[in-house]
Order: structure tokens, then C-alpha cells, then sequence
């Protein structure tokens, strides 16, 4: 009454935990005529605001709960990949924060709080239980042509999207929303505690939730990146379909986009374009164009992939990298639009390592002589979706065989030497198309990234004409091969 806002926005939380009055706060902004604002994400406290929408109304004020990344954002990001579909059957979606994203003591508190309890959401077409935490997938963050998040663990949350999105889309079968918080290793350790409360050895896990804080934000390591994924399954005018909206974020500002909705709720505002009086979850007062005036200037790219259950009818590059395809430049899409046999053909620089150990290694995976001016063939060969590519120099020939990935491996374009396979991330950047390494293993068996042979490899157009560099080495052999040059349709 005293400060006379023009709105009202509740950052604190947890909002599970506000007690026997959890809408103090709401009365009183509706009572002084205050517009209200939250970024709640207790699935059971913004189911209760609308109780509420009469006040509000009364008072032509708007009440929002919600406005956050769930179920503000998700619920934008499915209306934006809907459309054309004519059913919809699940949607399925993910926060994976950066592990220096500083989360707050109020974050972890809501956490606890519900880890291992039951969740109200809907399976199978019909209201289900599930428990919070000890439900989990694996999914890969990769909008098309960026380099993907590392695979993540993703464990069910207690969020309002469970509610709010089977009240926006009745047809939806199943509703399903996780979180991935890294390093993995206190990830498992906190779902295991949640196991402790589902089978009732342990009440709650809020007595640690100070204990989790001091713990999750001093045991950090790995890439400062964030993500979140959207996917809904359904089908269209084709057939069954399936679309998935990626997004990332470098460094710090994955940890800003949580109060992005408040913010753009707020911005609209200024705008002329103040949200309709009453009091509902926030979920239908944004679209997935407002979150590009927050997320412009900022290190945030997002994408969007298509995929039909065992399509691969499309060459197996135009698979990987979706829309961002499109985006390279025309020789070296010639080459990639590989639809049977078809051999290129040119000249190439080759260099070889001279440690015994890089000569050894060369030799038992085929690769070329050094030699300046190399006549070079490639035969590409498509099989069932996968790509066998023998190289030869001078005379001298080795191949691979390339896949989409599966698995751990997901979004990646796995490339198999023998018994050796590299997970290369297929990213798109100025024009150039690089292959950055991400896993492998030899004989089926996951080794160390840091043990794994150093990789320089990109593709350009130069003059119309396609070009290739291929860097190989290690740290205990130094360079094992490099060979670049250029090739033309034979």
C-alpha cells in the first residue's frame, strides 16, 4: 500500500512450502488493486490460483502464476510445434542447468521437499501416479547444427506443466517433465535418496536440503552449458510424427531464462499489451516469438528437429542436421546427398606422424602414405540409413561406415574403423561444417573422452568446389595423419 507497484513479481519460494496460507501475498495485491506475478513451480500452488479469478477480475487485475521456464515456456514451444499436427499424443520435456549455474538454498528446498513423493499427472490417457525423481530417461540436447549437450539423465519433477498442459491439450495421453542436474554421479545419489522416501525408510528429504546446497554447489564439474528439450509425439497429415524443440545456453545465461516469462509478461505491458484481467496459470499469456526479445543478445540458440518412427529415406547428413542443413554451402551439400553408389574424385596433401607408435596405429587403420598432389577417390555407398565411405590415395584404400547414433550416443554421427567408434557432433558454423568428437570406444566397450585420439576435421567450399581437412593424433603419438584437399563429382 505504501510502495503503490505497478506489480507484484514472487521470485522467493519454494512455493510447496508456504504454509497455511500460501496466497497471502495474492490477496493482498488483488485487495490494493496491484497486479501479480509469480514464478512459482508447485504444480498444486498454481493449480490454486484460479481460485482467485473472480476477485481479480472484480479488481481488473491480472494474476499469473507460473511465469516460468514450466509451464510458460513449454507450453509456448508446444503450441509452436502443433500446428499441422492432427493428433496429439504426449508431450515429453527437460531442464538440463549448467552445473555453475549457482542454484538457490529455495530451489533445492522445493526439491527435497516432494523428491520420492507422489505426482499427479496423466499416462496412458488416464490421471496416473508417478514419484517425483525416481522416474527417469536419457535424452540429448541438440538443436540441429549446434554441439549438443553431453546425454543427460533426466529425472520426473513436480511441475505445473504435469497440470496445466493436459488442461490445455484434453487429447494428450501422457504428460511427462524432468530435470537433469550434472554432475550425473549426485544426480543418482539424490535419486536413490528419493527411492528411500518412495518405499517410506525415509519421511522427507527437507531435512538436507541445506546439506544438498553446500554439496551441489562446491562438487561442480564439466561444460558451463545449459539446455532444455520439448518434444511432442503425434501424427499428421503424413503419418506418425515426431517434433522436438532444443535449446542451449553458454556460460551464464541459462540461469537468467527461468525469469524470462515475468520479464516479457512485464515488457508486453509496456507495449500496450497488458495481460487480461483474472487469475489463471500463466501458461497461455506468452507465445515462443515473445522469449526472442529476451533470449536476442544472449549466448542462447535454439532448433527444432522433425523425425518419423524408422524414416531413413533422406541422406543420412540431411537427417542429422534437419533445417540446418540448408544453411551449408551448396558443394558440400552435393556431396553429402548421397541416394546410392556415387564416387568424388581429387587431389590431397597427406602428412604422417613420425612417433612408431602414430606409424603403427596408421598403418593398422589403412591410412595413406605421405605424399603432396595425391590423387584421392571416395566411394560412398548408402545402406538402410547408414554410409560406407572408401577412401583411397594413390591406390591405397581404408573405410568407414557412418550411422546416426543411439543411445548415449544420441544426435551424434558415430563413425566405426574396425572395432574402433567415434560420436562425432555435426556442427554447422560459418559456412563450415565441422565434426567435433564426443564419445568412443573400442570393441562396443565406452572409453574415456580424455583418452581419445585428437580430431580436427571440417569441411568448406572453396572457389564452388568441395574441401576436406582430417587432423588425427594423440597426445602419447603426437600427429598420427592429416590429409586435406578437394573434391569433384567423378
Amino acid at each position: 500500500a505504501e510502495a503503490k507497484p505497478d506489480v507484484v513479481v514472487d521470485a522467493t519460494g519454494p512455493f510447496q512450502a508456504y504454509g497455511d496460507s500460501p496466497y497471502r501475498i495474492v490477496a493482498a495485491c488483488i485487495a490494493h488493486g496491484i497486479d501479480y506475478i509469480d514464478l512459482a513451480d508447485g504444480a498444486e500452488f498454481v493449480a490454486g490460483i484460479a481460485s482467485f479469478d473472480a476477485a481479480a477480475r472484480q479488481r481488473n487485475v491480472f494474476v499469473l502464476s507460473g511465469a516460468s521456464s514450466f509451464p510458460v515456456l513449454t507450453a509456448a514451444v508446444v503450441r509452436a510445434l502443433s500446428p499441422g499436427m492432427t493428433r496429439l499424443d504426449t508431450v515429453t520435456g527437460g531442464i538440463a542447468p549448467s552445473p555453475y549455474a549457482g542454484v538457490g538454498l529455495n530451489v533445492v528446498r522445493a526439491i527435497a521437499g516432494y523428491a520420492g513423493k507422489p505426482v499427479d499427472l496423466v499416462r496412458d490417457g488416464k490421471p496416473a501416479k508417478g514419484y517425483a525423481l525416481t522416474g527417469t530417461i536419457r535424452e540429448t540436447i541438440a538443436p540441429p547444427g549446434r554441439l549438443p549437450l553431453k546425454n543427460t539423465l533426466f529425472s520426473l519433477v513436480n511441475v505445473p506443466d504435469l497440470r496445466v498442459l493436459p488442461a490445455l491439450w484434453p487429447q494428450l495421453r501422457a504428460v511427462w517433465m524432468g530435470a537433469g542436474p550434472v554432475p550425473e554421479i549426485l544426480h543418482r545419489g539424490l535419486i536413490c535418496l528419493a527411492w528411500l522416501v518412495r518405499w517410506r525408510l525415509l519421511p522427507s528429504l527437507s531435512p538436507f536440503a541445506g546439506l544438498f546446497h553446500r554439496v551441489i554447489n562446491v562438487m561442480r564439474w564439466g561444460e558451463h552449458r545449459g539446455g532444455m528439450f520439448v518434444r511432442v509425439s503425434g501424427a499428421d497429415a503424413e503419418g506418425p510424427v515426431e517434433r522436438s524443440w532444443h535449446l542451449l545456453a553458454e556460460g551464464d545465461d541459462g540461469p537468467l531464462i527461468p525469469s524470462m516469462a515475468a520479464a516479457a509478461i512485464v515488457l508486453r505491458g509496456l507495449d500496450g499489451k497488458r495481460p487480461e484481467a483474472g487469475a489463471r496459470p500463466a501458461a497461455g499469456d506468452l507465445d515462443l516469438g515473445d522469449y526472442d526479445r529476451m533470449f536476442a543478445g544472449r549466448t542462447i540458440r535454439t532448433g527444432t528437429r522433425t523425425e518419423r518412427p524408422g524414416d531413413t529415406g533422406l541422406p543420412l547428413y540431411r537427417r542429422m542436421l534437419g533445417d540446418a542443413y540448408e544453411t551449408l554451402p551448396p558443394a558440400i551439400r552435393r556431396l553429402h546427398d548421397i541416394d546410392g553408389p556415387v564416387r568424388f574424385a581429387g587431389r590431397a596433401t597427406v602428412e604422417r606422424g613420425r612417433n612408431p607408435l602414430a606409424r603403427l596405429v596408421g598403418a593398422m587403420i589403412g591410412f595413406p602414405g605421405a605424399g603432396e598432389d595425391v590423387p584421392v577417390t571416395v566411394d560412398f555407398t548408402a545402406i538402410d540409413g547408414k554410409e560406407r565411405w572408401r577412401r583411397t590415395f594413390a591406390g591405397k584404400s581404408f573405410s568407414s561406415l557412418q550411422e546416426e547414433g543411439a543411445g548415449r550416443s544420441a544426435r551424434l554421427l558415430v563413425e566405426s574403423f574396425g572395432p574402433a567408434a567415434f560420436a562425432l557432433a555435426v556442427v554447422v558454423e560459418g559456412g563450415k561444417l565441422n565434426l567435433v568428437l564426443r564419445r568412443w570406444s573400442a570393441f562396443g566397450i565406452p572409453l574415456p573422452l580424455w583418452l581419445a585420439p585428437r580430431n580436427n576435421a571440417f569441411e568448406t567450399e572453396e572457389d564452388g568446389r568441395f574441401r576436406f581437412h582430417v587432423e588425427i593424433g594423440h597426445k602419447l603419438t603426437g600427429l598420427i595423419v592429416r590429409y586435406r584437399g578437394w573434391l569433384d563429382k567423378s
